[in-house]
């Protein structure tokens, strides 16, 4: 993520300052307002190239998945391009406000002269000059309520599909208000790419089109309730599935008023189009969901997505596995994938943190599928019977890889407590925050 959101800036830094130093300073043009002008196109350049990001990573471009490292990667900078781009666009905001505080201070003499336009070009101009004012109250007023994580996330699901709308008003604003000296620069080469990129993903999505090669129909073969705030429910699809690797996760859309939601799927591969989801009551859509689920109600899955797979592991490093709560569904897909094959099965510690050993329903699962595999040995960690992972219990880390789901508070934690014991193992986590 860092990365990518680095190279794009670093692109758009050096493009705008190339037209910067190719650029003749205005004649008699006093240096606070030249570099209001300036800062003022750059807050504008930057805020535009990272929404323009943003609307292209929402199409979900599975050939980004091996180089971001999986499709969480891919959303979480999707969502940090759009939080950046956010704040660019009020600073860019800010910056055009500022006329009023530096004609007080130094007057009207030496202002930048504004370039003239006439007929139809001067009326587009204006256009896209009030259409990107409103577009930026619009995208602060989203991100404000996307911080907001008590805001119901059907509201927020709702909203947020206004999103490519107020980028096609802001991609109208950067082209017609750019410099026209930007499009013989490379700085118009760069912008008119991210453009095309943003503007092919608002459409794609204003045609609801995202994911729809990836998606597979079904109908619900059937549902379980291990525990109160679990459901297990089990699909069968019917066309489009062309299989998973274990530890991946889909989109499943149960109720198209709600949409898709990702969950890991459950399950290995058996060849037979049926997919596993354990699904926990942590919002109000899962909590509420075991309420409104049928045998032979119709589902969609889209996918598989993510790269939590067992294939990708380090066959020279010793394997150390965490989980914590519903973070265990990928590592019963794993387990049960290596049931066909046991003394195949790689040499593992799998740590299962729980509240309370005795009530979750995964130990039992979990100690079935282990007691097959050799190899993996399986560490229980309940909080109630007082036994808590900590880093200390992971010895050997600094030869280890370690593969974690769970809570984001617990993989900190873990990564804290190792690094100031000196070890410092490849440490894989899927970022499961798609808002």
């Amino acid at each position: 993520m860092k990365t990518l959101l680095t190279l794009l800036l670093t692109l758009v830094g050096l493009a705008w300052g190339w037209d910067l130093m190719q650029a003749a300073p205005p004649t008699g043009a006093h240096p606070l307002w030249i570099a209001r002008q300036q800062l003022l196109t750059l807050s504008g350049f930057l805020s535009i190239s990272l929404m323009s990001l943003a609307m292209f990573l929402a199409t979900r471009p599975a050939w980004l998945e091996s180089p971001l490292g999986g499709m969480d990667r891919v959303y979480r900078t999707h969502k940090w391009a759009g939080i950046l781009a956010v704040v660019f666009a009020a600073l860019h905001w800010l910056i055009e406000m500022s006329s009023d505080i530096l004609k007080a201070a130094i007057g009207r003499v030496g202002r930048v002269p504004k370039e003239t336009f006439t007929g139809m070009l001067e009326i587009l101009r204006d256009l896209a000059g009030d259409m990107g004012e409103w577009a930026i109250y619009a995208v602060l007023a989203m991100l404000a309520i996307t911080l907001w994580k008590k805001f119901p996330y059907r509201t927020w699901r709702v909203l947020h599909k206004a999103m490519p709308v107020i980028y096609l008003m802001l991609a109208f604003h950067a082209a017609l208000l750019a410099p026209p000296a930007y499009w013989l620069q490379p700085a118009g080469a760069l912008l008119a790419l991210l453009l095309m990129a943003g503007v092919y993903g608002a459409i794609r999505s204003l045609l609801g089109s995202i994911g729809r090669s990836r998606e597979a129909a079904g109908r619900i073969l059937a549902i379980e309730h291990p525990s109160g705030d679990v459901t297990t429910v089990r699909c069968h699809l019917e066309r489009g599935w062309l299989g998973h690797r274990p530890g991946q996760f889909a989109f499943v859309t149960f109720d198209d008023d709600e949409g898709a939601h990702p969950f890991t799927i459950a399950s290995a591969d058996q060849g037979d189009n049926t997919v596993s989801f354990q699904i926990k009551a942590l919002g109000d859509y899962t909590g509420s969901l075991t309420r409104h689920l049928q045998t032979g109600q119709r589902v969609r899955v889209e996918g598989p997505y993510g790269r939590f797979d067992l294939e990708r592991r380090d066959p020279k490093a010793r394997q150390i596995w965490i989980a914590a709560g519903i973070g265990v569904t990928p590592f019963l897909a794993w387990l049960e994938s290596l049931q066909s094959q046991p003394d195949q099965a790689p040499a593992a510690e799998l740590h299962y943190c729980t509240r309370d050993q005795q009530s979750d329903v995964f130990v039992a699962r979990l100690q079935a599928l282990c007691a097959s595999l050799p190899g993996v040995q399986l560490h229980i960690h309940g909080a109630r019977q007082g036994s808590t992972l900590k880093a200390a219990a992971l010895q050997g880390a600094q030869q280890a890889e370690i593969w974690f789901c769970g809570p984001s508070g617990l993989a900190n934690s873990l990564r804290d407590g190792l690094h100031a014991l000196g070890a410092r193992p490849r440490f894989h986590q899927e970022a499961f925050e798609m808002r």
